[in-house]
């Protein structure tokens, strides 16, 4: 009996110890199984974090290459520039360089002509070679034109061209210009148009406020009109399209200017 009770003693024992065994293989498997998730997805955080580095990096490079084609694109610009306007009359090269260092390398150059497009308040600015006299309000030349979007009402059309002749409205595209020998001189013009424009002062009122604010500048002062543009520029919904009247639909002249042409 007593060797009975050894027998299953051990028994017992050895049943524990391979239950033990297999729990702690099991764990240890478990542990292991864990542990290589763990590596595997350090590797793939690593991997990912890699690969969003080197995409940052590449788009850096690329915002870098993109920078530096920009500035040999300036500069060959630049480049074309100077060998234009460096045979230009005496004004229309100091504005040229004024305005270039207000606004940066121009859009568009050719031989006679600089253009720079969105350029701070302006939608457009011409500068030409060439200059025209105008006495209004004192003898000068007008080179430098300055456009900005603007509604006219057609009512005050007349009266803008009454009080100053370098003053323009496009109505179908809705650009609002001045042409004169510098900035400040044009926002003066423009802004002394759009009083016109809403009534704050006549033609004959506001001639002669371009005359005295230009003697007020010539004195020493900084009138603000000269300054900057006292109102809101609007948006291209300043253009006005007009309307059909010929009843014809766009197709159906491109077709009567294409049969005309074979005959």
């Amino acid at each position: 009996m007593k060797n009975l009770i050894i027998v299953v003693l051990i028994f017992l024992f050895v049943g524990f110890g391979a239950i033990n065994a297999q729990e702690t293989t099991k764990k240890e498997k478990k542990m292991d199984q864990t542990t290589k998730m763990n590596e595997k997805e350090m590797m793939d955080m690593d991997r990912d974090t890699m690969n969003h580095k080197k995409r940052n990096h590449d788009i850096m490079d690329h915002e870098k290459m993109d920078h530096m084609d920009m500035k040999k694109d300036d500069n060959q610009r630049m480049g074309n520039v100077n060998n234009i306007i460096k045979d230009w009359p005496e004004h229309t090269k100091k504005s040229a360089e004024e305005t270039i260092k207000a606004y940066g390398v121009p859009n568009g150059i050719t031989d006679k002509e600089l253009i720079w497009y969105n350029a701070g308040v302006w939608e457009l600015i011409r500068l030409s070679k060439d200059e025209t006299d105008h006495d209004f309000p004192v003898a000068h030349t007008d080179y430098i034109q300055m456009t900005i979007y603007h509604d006219v009402p057609e009512e005050k059309m007349s009266a803008l061209g009454e009080f100053d002749g370098s003053v323009t409205f496009d109505r179908t595209q809705g650009h609002f210009s001045a042409r004169c020998d510098l900035e400040a001189n044009n926002f003066l013009a423009l802004n002394l148009a759009h009083d016109i424009i809403n009534d704050k002062k006549t033609v004959e009122e506001a001639r002669k406020a371009y005359a005295d604010i230009i003697k007020e500048k010539m004195s020493g002062a900084s009138p603000a009109y000269m300054e900057k543009l006292q109102f809101t520029v609007e948006t291209k919904a300043a253009a006005d399209a007009d309307v059909n009247t010929t009843g014809l639909t766009k197709e159906e002249v491109m077709a009567a200017i294409k049969k005309n042409t074979k005959m």
